[in-house]
């Protein structure tokens, strides 16, 4: 993919600037720092410890860098949690330029080896990365994507809806959050009216809570049975 570089951000870990989009993959105030913060805090362990289960299934919208993914990996090999993992990404990244990241300084050795290993093997199908963690990497858009699977957690993790509005719209929420299990979360780093509208209008409830640093607020959704 043309047009992207490496950035540093405040915290030290890298993003990428998409020149087409006009936007950073992540926070400039801190791309390691907000993944855990929105997704993996206010998304992942907060959905795991609501079921205690020692099995999550997560759908990312917006796969990118494979940040998310990485650090949810990580967390759950820690916590000997069972992990399938889905990343809806249009466009994936190189392998070339995916291990040029320099994630593997917030990651153990042994995930960062299995996230390189398999991530071309992904793009094309689903692998299992260890014993606790299944992953894939869909390659189409989210409107393009069907399964008869429910997720415990979606990642929306979309370019902003300036940038990307067709992803902000009720149909495409519609369409996302018909793979959400019931009492299952869905979490963005975004608040902003037409997403409030558009969930209320699906009979998802939504919350604001704080936000990762440099952000007052982000949203977390539910699907109540």
């Amino acid at each position: 993919m043309d047009g992207i570089q490496f950035i540093r951000t405040a915290d030290g870990s890298n993003t990428l600037f998409h020149a087409g989009a006009g936007e950073y993959y992540h926070s400039m105030h801190g791309a390691v720092q907000e993944s855990r913060h929105v997704f993996i805090e206010s998304g992942l362990k907060y959905r795991q410890q609501q079921t205690g289960s020692a099995l999550v299934s997560v759908l990312e919208i917006g796969f990118g860098t494979g940040l998310n993914f990485l650090l949810s990996a990580e967390y759950c090999q820690d916590n000997q949690i069972l992990l399938q993992y889905s990343g809806i990404e249009p466009f994936p990244l190189s392998w070339e330029q995916i291990v040029k990241s320099g994630y593997q300084h917030y990651v153990s050795r042994e995930i960062w080896d299995l996230f390189c290993k398999n991530y071309e093997d992904a793009i094309q199908k689903k692998v299992s990365v260890s014993p606790y963690i299944g992953w894939e990497i869909i390659h189409r858009k989210a409107l393009d994507f069907e399964t008869n699977a429910k997720f415990d957690v979606i990642y929306f993790d979309a370019f902003s809806e300036k940038s990307q509005p067709e992803m902000w719209t009720i149909q495409t929420l519609d369409h996302i959050c018909r793979h959400l299990a019931e009492n299952g979360v869905l979490v963005t780093y975004a608040v902003n009216g037409n997403l409030k509208r558009n969930l209320q209008s699906l009979g998802i409830r939504w919350e604001k809570i704080p936000g990762a640093s440099g952000k007052r607020e982000m949203l977390r959704a539910t699907k109540s049975s």
